[in-house]
């Protein structure tokens, strides 16, 4: 690690590769699945679970994500809604 902490800024990281799990939801369904992220679109993340692959909305869905380092970060899905590339530019006062 660079010792530059992405805890702090992993909205403007690539979600893809990270492992992700959905702590909360508006579909209770979706509650609890985890796996890889493969994908991810404007409104939507794209996880690889034990049970193949899952759409999840991105609003409504609150994420817990697994940095490489092993670090645990707990993100708001409504934070994450724009396209990928937009967000990884943009500037996130607080989150």
């Amino acid at each position: 690690m660079d010792g530059h902490d992405r805890s702090k800024d992993i909205l403007r990281h690539e979600l893809i590769g990270l492992r992700a799990a959905v702590a909360k939801s508006t579909d209770r369904n979706a509650v609890g699945l985890s796996g890889e992220v493969i994908d991810e679109t404007r409104n939507m993340l794209f996880l690889m679970t034990t049970k193949g692959r899952k759409s999840l909305p991105k609003d409504g869905c609150t994420f817990i994500f697994t940095l490489p380092d092993g670090r645990r970060v707990t993100v708001l899905g409504s934070l994450l809604v724009s396209r990928p590339e937009d967000r990884v530019k943009k500037r996130q006062k607080t989150w």
